[in-house]
């Protein structure tokens, strides 16, 4: 029994009559072997010849077709008879005598530039192939093999080319998870017969990998449009099976997303490779400039998940904005378990807390400013996670409480006071806010205690700053050095802007941070109230004073009648000029010692804006930054004359004052729990006698962005920060400054310091000690201190005793022993990672020096170019690959 014949493609068709013509054939007709249909018009103009497509299911139709031919057309029969069938009498009227078959790969040689071979394994592909490169062959043709073989992959991809709309280069998964989301494009694919379509996946499946097949089977089902937010959801639905609730509400997800594949079932490859392929195409969009298109797609995501019942589950998405919703919240859950009832808070709350922030973190639609409101948060727990210490007992240990540990609490504060738009996380933030604000309290009325005491008192100050001696003893040194001054006053600036602002200043590398004796930062004590009228005054006067700008001037003037003191409206300029001309000039006169700036951004934002949001930089207080790049000869001297603190808002209390100020009264009456009376010869207002509040929520007058003048730390505590162009001893007896934050605003709890001294090994040769004296010299590092170092002792002595060790050592820019024990020590204590500042601070190295130093180790620990010390993409954070330095010093045997 004969196969049965199949119908005739009307491009088929027409590819063997193009061929037929070529050939000069004087023949009236051709026979075809084909069913005796014809859907098509009957009417084919081919290089213009006139040709008539005619049915002949019997020998009479044939003769009949031939005797009705018009002149100069030629005809096409299409009939299952045979050559006998037909007789000789007709056969002499065809082309060639005979019926001739359609052969679909003769025709694909033929256009594909006539060549000679087909490759087996595309004729194996089956005969679909062969009938779409005839049925979709472009007008311009299809595009010749650069061989005489015409391939598989060759034909295949220029098929999948034409039909998908998309360039061969664009056949990959990126290229379809794009070609998804244009509606128009997928149009002619979901047209096509089901065996060219499934034909096409299989051949995408193979080149553009698992994507390729969920991605055509949404489109063949009517969601292609949908690729991407189904991508999007594929990672969350395929998660590797626990039995958890989770992982159940994941199964019923996947079920009810089968029918957007049209009831494909995904394996967890093709969930994964289409899952990686959509969130590639949301940062591609994103670093493209076209973020509304981006977040068009995100949104859809979370509608399908909503119409499919899988929203708890979008807090694993790194992209989904729902899913940073939902990792906050679960940070804000973490936070309120670790908030102390009554106490400090526990070291195993504190650490689920540090890990579900990694899950913040680690979010890409993450917004900046709540990450980082996050972040201050954790950093509160962790100050809440040790234990108080004891109060000061001098004035000096309150001010540097200040300085060296709560200013950074008030910073974090200050954020978290800010708060959160999310109401759970809101709330998270209110009980830690409410504990942070217990102990401040109680710090507060320490120190407002000590202050009241020490003012009566007529306490000498001792090492202690006061606002009117820094002339004396911080400015006037600089000069008999020989180097002039520029004297920055920020009226209004706390410690807690003071820590913002120096990392915005020094960030560049040009400014280098200068501390007494390369130590801790201090601080300067004000004048009483802390208000400008006072503090200012006393400040630039050089003793306690009252007055404006013009007692100021004439106070300034005095004390150097070469000086230059420039109040705000001598610091504004003309149309396109950052610093007016003649401030420029007075920076740049070597023959003005001293010029001095009154800057008032901070103390004008207690007005008219608010304080609190504000992070205090060098992009915030522009005129800092203007002064500052016109002044790298001189010795910066950065100080205000006050802190403030910020309003409260509905917690305000407002206590009555027979006066209009708002954070001071006269010393009349007797004193609330919240106040403490103040008098002696520091107090320059009220007659020597006045009461301030050391509650920061207290106020008297009128409401405002921020209040100034009470005995809150806030308030009376001064930064200073002396900072020199790349020159760390520009000033005698201050040197480059350590890490000034905290450790607990740095780590987390899991790092602790151990002692830190490593035994060097017996018998060790001295070939590196003579060089040692000039290492210290070079970096200008602090002694190493037991505490300041974490080790590995086994480790960092097998390395200090290895052979290969000793022969990287380089006399020209050596580090000792200690100080490599220290670094390394610190890296292997932290899992084998650290933060710049956390290197700095453990080993005892000046931070501005930090980044030399470690280039150094990594040159030093880099055999044969491979890298045991790398730095990560932030920029902050220095990693050791254990294993290689194991491996590269021979360290495994010992």
């Amino acid at each position: 029994m004969s196969a049965p014949v199949s119908a005739a493609q009307p491009d088929a068709v027409r590819r063997k009559v193009e061929a037929w013509l070529a050939e000069d054939d004087p023949a009236e007709a051709i026979a075809l072997t084909a069913r005796p249909e014809w859907p098509a018009d009957p009417v084919l103009t081919v290089d213009g010849t006139r040709v008539r497509v005619v049915p002949c299911p019997t020998p009479l139709a044939a003769r009949a077709a031939l005797h009705d031919r018009a002149d100069g057309e030629r005809l096409v029969l299409l009939t299952e008879l045979t050559d006998s069938e037909l007789g000789d009498g007709l056969l002499a009227h065809l082309s060639g005598q005979k019926v001739r078959k359609i052969d679909p790969w003769n025709l694909v040689r033929q256009m594909f530039g006539g060549v000679k071979d087909l490759d087996p394994t595309l004729v194996r592909a089956g005969r679909w192939v062969a009938d779409a490169l005839t049925d979709h062959a472009p007008d311009a043709g299809w595009p010749v093999p650069p061989g005489a073989v015409l391939t598989r992959d060759h034909a295949l991809r220029s098929l999948a080319s034409a039909l998908l709309d998309l360039s061969p280069a664009e056949l990959d998964d990126s290229g379809l998870v794009q070609w998804s989301a244009d509606a128009h494009r997928q149009l002619r694919f979901t047209t096509l017969p089901d065996t060219v379509a499934e034909g096409i996946t299989a051949y995408l499946a193979g080149t553009a990998g698992w994507t390729a097949v969920p991605i055509m089977a949404a489109v063949r089902a009517g969601h292609g449009v949908d690729v991407i937010p189904l991508g999007l959801l594929a990672g969350l639905l395929w998660p590797a099976a626990g039995g958890t609730a989770a992982e159940v509400e994941a199964a019923v997800g996947r079920t009810r997303l089968e029918p957007r594949f049209g009831g494909l079932r995904l394996s967890p490859h093709q969930a994964d490779g289409l899952h990686r392929a959509a969130e590639a195409w949301i940062y591609r969009t994103v670093d493209a400039g076209d973020r509304d298109e981006a977040m068009r797609m995100l949104r859809r995501a979370e509608t399908i998940a909503a119409e499919i019942g899988i929203s708890a589950l979008l807090g694993a998405s790194t992209v989904l904005p729902s899913g940073f919703g939902h990792r906050l919240r679960a940070f804000a859950a973490a936070v309120r378990l670790a908030v102390p009832a009554g106490g400090s808070a526990q070291a195993v709350a504190v650490t689920r807390a540090q890990s579900a922030l990694a899950t913040v973190e680690e979010h890409r639609a993450g917004e900046p400013r709540r990450v980082e409101t996050a972040r201050m948060a954790l950093r509160l727990l962790r100050w809440l996670h040790h234990a108080d210490g004891p109060a000061p007992a001098t004035m000096w240990d309150a001010v540097h409480r200040q300085v060296r540990e709560d200013g950074w609490v008030d910073r974090a504060r200050l954020d978290i006071f800010a708060g959160d738009t999310d109401p759970q996380v809101a709330d998270a933030y209110r009980l830690l806010h409410r504990a942070v604000d217990d102990r401040r309290s109680r710090h507060d009325k320490q120190f407002a205690t000590l202050l009241a005491a020490a003012t009566s008192a007529e306490v000498e100050p001792g090492a202690l700053l006061w606002v009117e001696d820094v002339l004396d003893r911080v400015v006037q040194p600089i000069l008999d050095h020989g180097r002039r001054v520029l004297l920055l006053v920020l009226d209004g600036m706390g410690v807690a802007a003071a820590t913002e602002l120096a990392e915005s200043v020094t960030s560049s590398g040009t400014w280098v941070e200068l501390t007494p004796d390369g130590g801790p930062r201090t601080g300067v004590l004000a004048a009483l109230p802390t208000v400008t009228e006072t503090s200012r005054c006393s400040l630039l006067s050089g003793r306690i004073t009252t007055g404006g700008q013009s007692a100021e001037l004439k106070a300034f003037g005095r004390r150097w009648p070469g000086g230059r003191l420039l109040h705000k409206s001598a610091l504004r300029a003309g149309a396109g000029a950052a610093l007016d001309p003649d401030v420029r000039a007075a920076i740049e006169d070597v023959s003005v010692p001293v010029v001095a700036a009154v800057v008032n951004t901070i103390d004008d934002a207690l007005d008219r804006s608010d304080p609190g949001t504000v992070v205090w930089g060098a992009d915030t207080v522009t005129a800092v930054g203007d002064l500052l790049a016109a002044a790298t000869d001189r010795v910066v001297v950065l100080v205000s004359d006050h802190g403030h603190v910020v309003d409260r808002g509905p917690e305000s209390v407002v206590l009555p004052s027979t006066s209009g100020e708002n954070r001071w009264r006269p010393a009349t009456g007797p004193t609330g729990e919240a106040e403490v009376a103040v008098s002696g010869s520091r107090v320059a207002l009220g007659g020597g006698s006045v009461i301030l509040p050391w509650r920061e929520e207290v106020r008297y007058g009128p409401r405002k962005a921020g209040y100034h003048g009470g005995a809150a730390p806030t308030e009376a505590v001064i930064p200073l920060l002396v900072l020199a162009a790349g020159d760390d001893r520009a000033v005698p007896g201050w040197a480059g400054a350590p890490v000034s934050s905290p450790e607990w605003w740095r780590e987390p709890l899991a790092e602790t310091a151990v002692p830190a001294s490593v035994a060097l090994p017996s018998g060790r040769r001295s070939f590196a000690r003579t060089a040692e004296p000039q290492a210290e010299r070079l970096f200008e590092l602090a002694p190493v201190t037991a505490a300041a170092s974490p080790v590995t002792p086994d480790l960092v002595a097998a390395l200090l005793a290895s052979e290969r060790y000793a022969q990287r050592r380089d006399p020209r820019m050596p580090l000792s022993d200690e100080r490599v024990a220290a670094l390394l020590g610190t890296l292997l204590a932290g899992g084998d990672r650290a933060t710049f500042d956390t290197l700095a601070a453990r080993a005892g190295v000046p931070a501005h020096r930090i980044t030399g130093t470690v280039t150094v180790l990594r040159r030093l620990l880099q055999v044969e170019g491979y890298p045991v010390i790398t730095i990560d993409p932030d920029g902050a954070t220095v990693r050791l690959d254990r294993r290689l330095l194991i491996e590269q010093f021979d360290l495994e045997h010992r």
